[in-house]
């Protein structure tokens, strides 16, 4: 059993990979990278009710990977590249050998993953951490979920300029209801639900177009979606849209969440030991 572990800056997430299968997969958050990991192991063990003989080996990743420097709890632990682990977790979940990736975190990441290899296209600071961050300034309230909550309830137009407050007519393939500027409008009127609509409209926009402009360079007609912003709704609703203006889909393996701790997992060659490096 190899163990994977995606050590991000807020979360940390654990996988077990068993006969090169996603089989058990854990979740936590602490302060420190350290206390991170080996909390996710640890908590991994315990409920799963597993062995640490049964480990033979743990791979790291994620922003906090650097900060492990020896074997976890004495087994083997290795850090593999994070563009790797997204690129090989990437392919596993969307079952095609030649893809692109918007892995959306704090941040987003764009990769290409095929038979000539894994390569970083690009990316933005634009994630789940600016949603977060403005609604910080901009909302009373911090919570993530509670801040999607608010957002079911918004109206783009309150806080979005479109095309139709500009133009009568639709311009080529966008139409009146497509985004002008984002935040370009922002009504006196515009309440905590406009406003959370409109920051994570802004950033799912964002995201959506860097997939499109990296999908079109590559040839590529899909872009698959890992990591935590992988699962929100209101998101996806976003990028669906984008879909239907430029032709580019979105998938969103189940499990994508994970993607990059299993591909730390499946990166696990045999014979491949010694402390983190």
């Amino acid at each position: 059993m190899i163990i994977g572990i995606d050590i991000g800056s807020t979360t940390t997430k654990a996988v077990s990979i068993e006969n090169g299968s996603f089989v058990r997969k854990i979740k936590t958050k602490a302060s420190d990278a350290v206390t991170s990991a080996t909390g996710a192991l640890g908590k991994m063990i315990v409920e799963n009710e597993m062995k640490m003989g049964d480990i033979q080996g743990i791979m790291i990743t994620g922003a906090g990977a650097s900060k492990i420097k020896n074997d976890i709890f004495g087994i083997p632990t290795v850090r593999i590249d994070e563009i790797q682990a997204i690129g090989i977790g990437g392919i596993f979940f969307s079952g095609r050998d030649h893809i692109i990736i918007a892995n959306i975190g704090t941040g987003t990441a764009i990769i290409e993953a095929g038979p000539a290899g894994i390569s970083h296209i690009g990316g933005s600071g634009v994630g789940g951490g600016t949603i977060l961050g403005l609604a910080k300034k901009l909302l009373p309230i911090t919570d993530f979920n509670g801040i999607m909550k608010l957002a079911e309830t918004g109206n783009l137009n309150q806080v979005d300029l479109l095309l139709e407050d500009i133009m009568e007519t639709d311009i080529s393939f966008l139409n009146k209801e497509s985004t002008a500027s984002n935040f370009g409008k922002m009504l006196d009127t515009a309440g905590s639900g406009d406003i959370a609509l409109g920051i994570v409209n802004l950033v799912y926009q964002v995201i959506g177009m860097l997939s499109v402009f990296a999908a079109k360079s590559r040839n590529v007609g899909q872009v698959v979606v890992t990591g935590n912003g992988s699962k929100n709704l209101i998101g996806r609703k976003i990028l669906s849209i984008i879909t239907k203006m430029y032709g580019i889909s979105f998938e969103y393996p189940q499990d994508a969440e994970y993607s990059t701790a299993v591909g730390a997992g499946l990166s696990w060659k045999a014979g491949k030991s010694g402390p983190a490096q």
